[in-house]
């Protein structure tokens, strides 16, 4: 391990200075002189900081991409400029050659493929940073998808992310944007979420759980891959294969005239309750790992390697924090974020609770479509150095999932609001959500709330 990191950190200095590099070429004129002569045809680009850092993750490899990956589905959380120019990594991972990925399948789970599968495609369906997916039949005809880890990408993943967080920590001392970012817990959380991607069985028995979940619940609606456990292990998972498309392909969409807006609030009403009622739920709901499936009339979550959970103590502190938002109840969400441990003690309660109100009104009053992130998240963030507020980790990742709603349903469902819309959490009140051990006493004046406020908005459709 010790020589595997040595190699990687000479590896990302050489290709750091290559790129820094090509961008001193292009501050003398160098650069400019030389693309008219190789491509007197094309345009000229300069290259940007957007530019330069996605360049550099590219030649990096799997990892990095990986977390630019994670920067191009999180457009409220990073500079729209720099999400904007990482979608282009979302699909330009090389993927490995199919006889690379036959013998991990024989590595992981102790036969030739030949053995497991009637049809196997050697054209991989997809080639992401962690692994790549082939379409395949088994014996008794089931259509499925193979996951097929990339060859040890363990070692690099650590070796990795431990350069990540040194270059991330010397970046905060010089940067006020990285620090405002918290750039160093963002590569911890990223670190965290990474490797538990890395057993494949984890993300089988998530699947699992969240289809137990909603079969529960009655929301046939929702629904998880199958897993064939039986051909599964840490470095292969074969699962259902899904027929259905991106929940913001708006052409499809359109095509099959669906109302994404009733999809997608059902969706995220479903994903709601796992949080609330579980303390468990998907952790990158970013539109690839949602799909519309039009032949059965559901939605299809997939890629459950992030996950977040919660404690029960946790799971009734979301509960209340999530609920004391939805109802704008800002007083009583400062109170609750002192007890959390998340503001100080000594905050001034009304003040806090005031500034509260300014700064997330944006995120409760418009739809979607006229929310702007990247100037709402820098607000939050400076509002909650002025209180000294820490948010927790898992609390963190809760708002990334709403946020990764935004980048497809303002395209197909502009009018929704997923901070203000009373029927994603009316689940809470049904017999089953009583069963979930809630605190009844905690909890109950703000349901009563709810229902004062679901019914002004009946009086208010109705009149209008």
């Amino acid at each position: 391990m010790f020589w595997r990191m040595v190699h990687r950190w000479f590896v990302f200095w050489l290709i750091v200075y290559k790129h820094l590099f090509i961008r001193f070429f292009q501050l003398v004129g160098l650069r400019w002189l030389f693309w008219k002569i190789a491509h007197s045809n094309e345009p000229y680009e300069r290259i940007n900081g957007p530019i330069f850092l996605r360049r550099v993750f590219e030649d990096l490899g799997p990892t990095y991409i990986k977390l630019g990956q994670l920067i191009a589905s999180s457009p409220g959380l990073f500079p729209e400029a720099y999400a904007k120019e990482f979608q282009k990594c979302l699909d330009r991972v090389p993927p490995i050659s199919t006889e690379t990925a036959k013998s991990i399948i024989a590595q992981g789970l102790g036969k030739p493929y030949t053995e497991i599968f009637a049809t196997f495609e050697d054209e991989p369906i997809a080639a992401a940073s962690i692994a790549q997916v082939h379409g395949a039949t088994l014996a008794d005809g089931s259509d499925v998808v193979v996951k097929i880890q990339r060859p040890q990408i363990h070692d690099r993943v650590v070796a990795d992310v431990a350069i990540m967080r040194r270059a991330a920590s010397i970046g905060q001392r010089f940067s006020k944007q990285l620090q405002l970012s918290n750039a160093v817990g963002i590569i911890d959380d990223f670190h965290r979420t990474i490797l538990e991607e890395l057993d494949f069985r984890k993300e089988g028995r998530n699947m699992d759980e969240f289809n137990e979940i909603v079969h529960t619940h009655g929301m046939a609606e929702l629904v998880a891959p199958k897993v064939y456990w039986d051909y599964t292990g840490e470095l292969v998972l074969t699962m259902e294969r899904f027929h259905g498309f991106k929940a913001d392909d708006v052409e499809k969409i359109r095509e099959f005239g669906i109302d994404s807006e009733k999809y997608l609030r059902t969706g995220l009403r479903g994903w709601m309750l796992t949080v609330m009622l579980y303390g468990f739920f998907h952790g990158d709901v970013h539109a690839g790992n949602l799909m519309f499936l039009p032949d059965t009339k559901r939605i299809g979550f997939l890629d459950f390697g992030i996950i977040g959970r919660f404690t029960d103590e946790q799971r009734m502190q979301v509960l209340k924090y999530i609920l004391l938002f939805v109802t704008q109840d800002w007083e009583g969400l400062a109170h609750q974020m002192v007890e959390m441990g998340s503001a100080p003690k000594d905050v001034p309660i009304k003040e806090f609770a005031a500034g509260m109100a300014k700064t997330y009104e944006p995120l409760m009053s418009k739809s979607l479509a006229d929310i702007k992130y990247q100037e709402v998240l820098p607000n939050i963030t400076r509002y909650a150095l002025k209180y000294g507020v820490r948010i927790p980790n898992e609390f963190i990742l809760i708002l990334k999932q709403l946020l990764y709603f935004d980048r497809y349903a303002k395209l197909t469902a502009p009018k929704l609001n997923v901070f203000s819309d009373l029927y994603l959490v009316d689940f809470l009140f049904t017999p089953e959500a009583m069963k979930r051990g809630m605190d009844m006493n905690q909890i109950m004046p703000i349901l009563q709330r709810i229902q004062q406020l679901q019914a002004q908005q009946s009086a208010a459709a109705s009149a209008g």
